[in-house]
């Protein structure tokens, strides 16, 4: 298995990222799509580099590093949480939760054809199948019932899940820079992209958003976002891309033990089973390696990845 310390890294990201389709829904109430994902990426982006540059972070300029890094901003913040938002305006939570969730499934698809990055065994396989169908358990089968009745909506969540799962197996390439750096990087790279088009789309200046409103995308930015990015690129360098996109199973999961916890809600037994599911494929999935793969995982991350000799990088992060 994974480390506790990088099990529990893996625990906080699926809260951190379990809450944005409740934030999503009451932020789009009254802020256009785009433009919120534009204003909770840039927020993001300026945090971050605030804190790299109170932490002296080693910041690498070379042209090997700024281009993939605008790749990874497009592919892992830009077109998935542009669609999601968009999505989100015709699908119910729930059923987004469902079809945002089979990230581990597109990496194992994608390791499996193309990249070869990572072992594929048999219990990863069993891993992904559990914890996709705790994720149906949680959010109900009913939800599934709403598949087809808004395919335009439908679509661009599944699209966003694909460009996750593309992320967690690029952002491979950063494994010498501190996630910090790489995060504020990428969120950076997709504010970029999403400021100009959202005044292109929107007119942003012109719209009201309500107190609420901006109180859900404050959260979303500082705490999803800013926070979540971090972490996230820690677990690609510890973990791997498939243990990380795992975190797609654990976003339904936390969002439950929240309602339960904080807001008294009772947890039905299908749910209960849901949330055993999870677990039992979260762990299956993040089982240790055979030792001469992951010598080949450290090899292939070497040869194609970002270098930074500096132990700068690994002292920030």
């Amino acid at each position: 298995m994974a480390r506790p310390r990088e099990i529990g890294l893996l625990a906080l990201l699926g809260l951190l990222w379990g809450m944005p389709y409740a934030l999503n829904k009451i932020a789009l109430v009254t802020i256009p799509p785009v433009t919120l994902v534009a204003t909770r990426l840039a927020v993001a982006a300026a945090v971050l580099w605030i804190i790299v540059l109170f932490m002296r972070c080693k910041i690498p300029v070379r042209q090997d590093f700024i281009g993939p890094l605008f790749v990874q901003g497009c592919v892992g913040c830009a077109i998935p949480y542009t669609l999601i938002a968009l999505g989100q305006q015709s699908v119910d939570s729930a059923l987004a939760a469902i079809l945002n969730s089979p990230t581990p499934i597109f990496v194992f698809i994608i390791s499996l054809v193309w990249t070869r990055h990572e072992s594929l065994t048999a219990g990863r396989l069993f891993g992904v199948m559990a914890g996709l169908g705790g994720v149906v358990l949680i959010a109900g089968a009913s939800a599934l019932g709403g598949l087809g009745q808004a395919a335009a909506g439908q679509a661009a969540v599944i699209v966003a899940t694909m460009s996750s799962a593309v992320s967690a197996i690029y952002g491979r390439r950063f494994a010498a820079v501190a996630p910090q750096v790489t995060a504020a990087g990428a969120l950076t790279w997709a504010a970029v992209v999403l400021v100009p088009l959202c005044f292109l789309l929107e007119a942003p200046l012109q719209s009201a958003p309500s107190a609420v409103s901006v109180a859900a995308l404050l959260v979303n930015a500082l705490a999803a976002t800013a926070l979540g990015f971090v972490v996230y690129f820690r677990l690609i360098r510890t973990i791997g891309s498939m243990g990380t996109a795992s975190v797609s199973y654990l976003k339904p999961a936390a969002g439950v033990l929240i309602g339960c916890t904080l807001l008294g809600e009772s947890l039905s037994w299908t749910a209960g089973i849901g949330l055993v599911a999870i677990l039992i494929g979260v762990a299956a999935i993040n089982q240790t390696a055979p030792l001469g793969s992951r010598r080949a995982n450290r090899s292939q991350q070497t040869s194609s990845g970002v270098r930074d000799t500096s132990s700068e990088a690994a002292t920030h992060a």
